[in-house]
């Protein structure tokens, strides 16, 4: 084989994404918020884009030269006037004050764990219980219950304090060292972040020659011959102290536990409700009102109320504590009716608007005066901002496109409602429009909409659609809708089962199988028939 360099000529086809392209379809992907970031940033970046402020866009330019240059001396600063007389706001102070924009500032709200924390503190509680609560604290969830074991939790603060005294033991060999691990262990100590009887303990501690113990199986009660591990007894009383605090049922290890705590707060533990929390759980749960009666010798009916009373009860007690804030949502569209038509608005209100600077493009004119450098500069940031502005354009245009066709098409849902609404696919609106499938479903992504029957997503419209007896296909939300209007109007006695709701489709024409509502009922949160039924 013949080696070396050599040189070749061949013709080829590339598909190459231009960066501008790839910017301008993370454009069209970003919802409002996002692009209002994105403008404010390229304002920063391009001195070439301007803000066109909104009394700009009113105000007409002066006809006449002379009014063009009276404007331009009555705005002139007169830096003298400042110095000697100050500044002064135009309009009064109080005017100036109604004015003012303050930016609003997030407030620091309390979560469980604090709210939990604040009780504690109020209680008589040593050091050392005090850094057990803290160990639990931390093993409950925002739904209030207590996601560990005792095993576990045992074997984490108890491996803590082995860890602590296996460092104090290091450091005893020699004098000095000896004091500077009493100082940090003293330090600790005023701080509840290590029991009291390390403390008074450590020198025996630290001359014994006895292995420390395995801090997931504690062992006996504290010693001064032994570091002091927590006990399974020590552990239960703190898990009692921490279920009495509010809100009720917080440090509940499951549901039935959870429900026992709050039956207990409420003194109701000798009625019907807690027997069945407390004895026959499952069957309660399943929804087993004849065995139940039978098992405790009522009513079917008297257990019915007992489970709707329990109904009462909070089941996430710690969920009034969340830190989760309401998600606001600005619609990047609005749709109104006017004179009968259905109208397509951009809300773009609140979005910069961009123009080229005037300035920049005076001194982009004189190329004389500048170097290559600039030039170059001058050219390449110029191109980016008449990008820019287009790419802006384009998405206005596009997002238009895409949402009066789905006013055309889902017409009937905006004057009858969900359940006249029509099946549609990205494929269908990229044909129409014609545009890529990508393009479309990168404009509907993360997309709501204000319209006559509340805020929508863009991806609320498009749903697959289900064959019907007339030839016409129907969409599975609307089949949805529908089968939850069933149910709500169904006779409580005699629940709907799977098989009498496909009937009921099929007589108004919709072939759907049983296990197409078996799925749509679980996406509703619908329990099946025998747990609706009411005795």
């Amino acid at each position: 084989m013949r080696t070396g360099l050599s040189q070749h000529t061949s013709l080829r086809q590339e598909l190459r994404v231009n960066p501008r392209l790839y910017q301008a379809m993370d454009m069209l992907y970003m919802p409002m918020m996002d692009l209002q970031q994105h403008l404010k940033q390229e304002l920063l970046a391009n001195p070439f884009l301007e803000l066109l402020e909104p009394e700009e866009e009113t105000t007409e330019q002066p006809a006449a030269e002379e009014q063009k240059e009276q404007k331009e001396k009555e705005e002139e600063v007169d830096w003298e006037e400042i110095l000697l007389n100050g500044f002064e706001v135009g309009g009064t102070r109080e005017q100036y004050e109604q004015l003012e924009y303050t930016e609003p500032v997030t407030v620091e709200t309390r979560n469980l764990i604090d709210h939990l924390r604040e009780q504690l503190q109020m209680l008589v509680l040593t050091p050392r219980q005090l850094l057990l609560a803290e160990e639990f604290l931390g093993n409950i969830n925002e739904e209030g219950y207590l996601a560990a074991s005792l095993e576990e939790i045992l074997g984490s603060i108890n491996q803590l304090i082995a860890g602590h005294v296996e460092a104090d033991r290091e450091v005893g060999e020699d004098a000095d060292a000896g004091e500077a691990g009493e100082d940090e262990l003293e330090d600790l100590d005023d701080f509840g972040m290590v029991p009291s009887a390390v403390t008074t303990a450590a020198p025996a501690t630290l001359s014994s020659s006895s292995a420390i113990a395995s801090p997931s199986s504690p062992p006996s009660p504290p010693s001064p011959s032994s570091p002091p591990f927590y006990t399974t007894q020590e552990a239960e009383e703190m898990l009692a102290v921490i279920q009495r605090l509010d809100p009720s049922g917080v440090g509940a290890r499951d549901l039935r536990e959870c429900l026992l705590i709050q039956l207990v707060e409420l003194s109701d533990t000798t009625s019907l409700s807690y027997r069945l929390v407390n004895e026959a759980f499952p069957d309660l749960i399943a929804h087993r009102w004849n065995d139940l009666a039978k098992r405790f010798t009522v009513d079917p009916q008297a257990v019915q109320t007992a489970a709707d009373q329990l109904s009462r009860l909070d089941p996430k007690p710690g969920l009034k504590y969340s830190e989760k804030s309401d998600g606001y949502i600005i619609p990047d569209l609005i749709v109104e009716k006017i004179g009968g038509r259905y109208q397509v608005f951009l809300n773009d209100t609140g979005m910069p608007r961009l123009r080229l600077s005037r300035s920049y493009q005076e001194i982009a004119r004189d190329k004389k005066k500048m170097t290559p450098e600039n030039r170059e500069f001058i050219a390449s940031k110029m191109n980016s901002a008449n990008w820019m502005i287009q790419a802006i354009e384009q998405r206005r245009q596009t997002m238009l496109k895409v949402m009066n066709f789905i006013v055309d098409r889902q017409r009937d849902f905006f004057e009858k409602g969900i359940e006249y609404l029509k099946p549609l696919t990205l494929r269908e609106v990229a044909e129409v429009i014609n545009m890529h499938e990508s393009t479309v479903s990168r404009v509907t992504n993360e997309k709501y909409v204000q319209t006559p029957r509340g805020v929508l997503p863009l991806k609320f419209f498009f749903s697959s659609a289900l064959s019907t007896a007339s030839g016409e296909d129907a969409s599975a939300r609307s089949i949805r809708a529908k089968l939850e209007k069933m149910v709500s109007e169904e006779d409580t006695g005699r629940p709907l089962t799977d098989q009498q709701i496909v009937h009921l489709f099929q007589e108004q024409g919709i072939q759907i199988a049983r296990r197409t509502v078996a799925k749509y009922r679980d996406q509703l949160g619908i329990l099946p028939a025998r747990m609706r039924k009411r005795v």
